[in-house]
């Protein structure tokens, strides 16, 4: 597999894109992730165990609200949208996500490549951010 390399004619820096299939910092497939996520009970399939699929839901749930603020901005950047408060109800993460991507399979990789090919996506490892002895 080839991941491409950019070069910013802004910044002159040098930017990976990312593949459709990979979650930045997660270690299985973003179709694993997903369907252990949207409660799709295709995780038979998986090879993790119930702690792994636990896990991945409370990243889901706890990052859900950051991901529909990184669509909409993208989105009011992109002029896909005009800033304006929206007229219905609150819904779900999953649900306001789905008014960007659709909820066909591989919503998901949808939500994760733009967020991250815009370096939008929060580093989430903690082990860079303990204090050196």
């Amino acid at each position: 597999m080839n991941i491409r390399r950019l070069r910013c004619v802004r910044c002159k820096k040098i930017h990976h894109e990312l593949p459709d299939f990979v979650v930045p910092y997660k270690r299985y497939e973003v179709d694993c992730i997903e369907n252990a996520v949207s409660g799709d009970r295709k995780t038979a399939d998986i090879a993790a165990d119930e702690c792994t699929f636990y896990r991945w839901k409370c990243w889901f749930e706890n990052f859900a609200t950051y991901l529909v603020g990184c669509l909409t901005s993208l989105a009011i950047r992109y002029s896909q949208i005009p800033v304006e408060p929206p007229s219905e109800a609150p819904r779900s993460a999953l649900q306001r996500m789905g008014h960007f991507v659709g909820d066909a399979p591989r919503w998901l990789a949808r939500v994760v490549r733009p967020i991250a090919n815009t370096n939008l996506w929060v580093h989430t490892r903690s082990a860079f951010l303990s204090e050196s002895s």
